[in-house]
């Protein structure tokens, strides 16, 4: 098989996740690709992998049940702080086409410290602008990037990042102009849950495995990308869930309402109510009952994507909440929900209204859950706003604009029905 994927980044996601897709594809659609992992930091894993010849055990599990996977996708690691010239070598062979990577939400960012003589640059846009500058200069084709890093617009911000380099390090218009007219830089959306390595577990695999990694069996990759993608690598034809679109928007606004809508409008009420993980709410009857309204009552009906679409994607939520491997605590998504709040929830509020003309109900007790919420000791915020918020009348919190983004007062009437006085 030849290599033609140059991965940023080997932990668990990417190898629970674009390997996972890759070692798929190389069985069902004859891809015949390999992937060349780079260590985008100093010190990694990648030693560990190499030293089992960067084959893996993947194992997803959940109520679905249990897959064991071995994954043999990766040829071998490079790691650029120890060998710089192997890893712009990378750049000489025609073979590679596209560029995967997760370097974490703070990865994709510009450094005006870096130079183009560091060898290598730290960011991870500095260390590719490095690599890309030398393909260029060889006159080989450029690449598909199909970046992971949880943030909007991650592909446009990736590119941008480049070319503010190519200025920076006054690498030329023609450089600039190949990056434009001869890269693609893709927007994507990632969902998926890895619970890498499960430390504490007898296996009983058969084998010793150090890298061993584990998932939930959800999973969504949505790229927004151009029409021949699945041409050149034919996700299309292995049955995983991978959506081909030129609106990411629908796809991203859908998992913020629903996914984390739910979490949201949930974990408040739940920590009041003595629960402590996710997994004991959908557990419990009343609790249930509670996200299944908010979800399919209240906010399902101010999306915009086909109805049937929405409702497999909401039951597929609900089933990823009970999975029984997963022991996702309710404090730890509680971290800012009065943000959190605004982002995920406030907005199906606000629509529900305007397409309606009345109240969410079981939304607005969310919201009334989360005042209750923040005048306990179970916050954890902003020192400023926890500090408002614990004292504050609903009708102060609601009108604070600083907060919401707009005044709230007219809800006032509904929420302090729920308030405790």
């Amino acid at each position: 098989m030849k290599e033609k994927i140059i991965q940023f980044g080997e932990g668990g996601f990417l190898r629970g996740f674009v390997d996972w897709f890759i070692n798929i594809a190389n069985e069902k659609a004859d891809f015949g690709g390999k992937v060349v992992v780079v260590q985008p930091i100093e010190k990694g894993m990648c030693d560990m992998l190499t030293a089992q010849n960067c084959v893996y055990t993947h194992i997803c599990r959940g109520s679905e049940g249990v897959d064991i996977q071995k994954i043999d996708v990766i040829s071998r690691c490079v790691k650029p702080y120890d060998d710089f010239d192997a890893y712009m070598a990378l750049a000489e062979n025609p073979d590679f086409r596209f560029i995967v990577s997760n370097t974490t939400e703070a990865g994709i960012t510009f450094d005006e410290r870096d130079s183009f003589s560091d060898k290598p640059a730290s960011s991870f846009p500095g260390k590719l602008t490095q690599l890309l500058f030398k393909r260029f200069e060889l006159g080989l084709n450029g690449f598909v990037f199909l970046p992971c890093e949880l943030i909007d617009k991650n592909g446009a911000n990736l590119k941008k990042c480049v070319l503010k380099y190519a200025d920076l390090w006054q690498l030329g218009d023609a450089f600039k102009n190949w990056i434009e007219n001869e890269n693609i830089f893709c927007n994507t959306l990632v969902d998926r849950i890895n619970t890498g390595y499960p430390k504490g577990e007898e296996l009983n695999l058969g084998y010793e495995d150090n890298m061993v990694n584990t998932s939930e069996y959800f999973h969504l990759w949505v790229i927004e990308g151009y029409n021949g993608l699945f041409d050149e690598i034919p996700f299309d034809k292995c049955g995983l869930n991978i959506i081909l679109t030129d609106n990411l928007e629908m796809y991203r606004t859908r998992k913020v309402r629903i996914l984390n809508g739910a979490h949201t409008s949930l974990v408040p009420y739940a920590l009041l109510s003595g629960f402590d993980t996710v997994k004991s709410c959908v557990d419990d009857e009343k609790m249930h009952e509670h996200i299944r309204k908010c979800v399919f009552d209240e906010i399902i009906p101010t999306l915009d994507l086909p109805r049937e679409e929405l409702i497999d994607y909401a039951e597929n939520v609900l089933t990823r909440f009970a999975n029984p491997y997963i022991k996702h605590m309710l404090a730890s998504i509680a971290l800012n929900s009065v943000s959190k709040f605004k982002v995920r929830v406030l907005p199906s509020i606000t629509e529900y209204i305007k397409r309606f003309n009345k109240m969410p109900e079981t939304l607005i007790f969310s919201f009334a859950k989360l005042i209750d919420f923040y005048r306990t000791d179970m916050t954890n915020d902003d020192a400023e706003v926890v500090a408002f918020m614990k004292t504050a009348s609903a009708h102060d919190i609601l009108k604070n604009t600083s907060l919401w983004g707009e005044d709230l007062s007219y809800l006032e009437s509904e929420i302090s029905k729920y308030v405790n006085k």
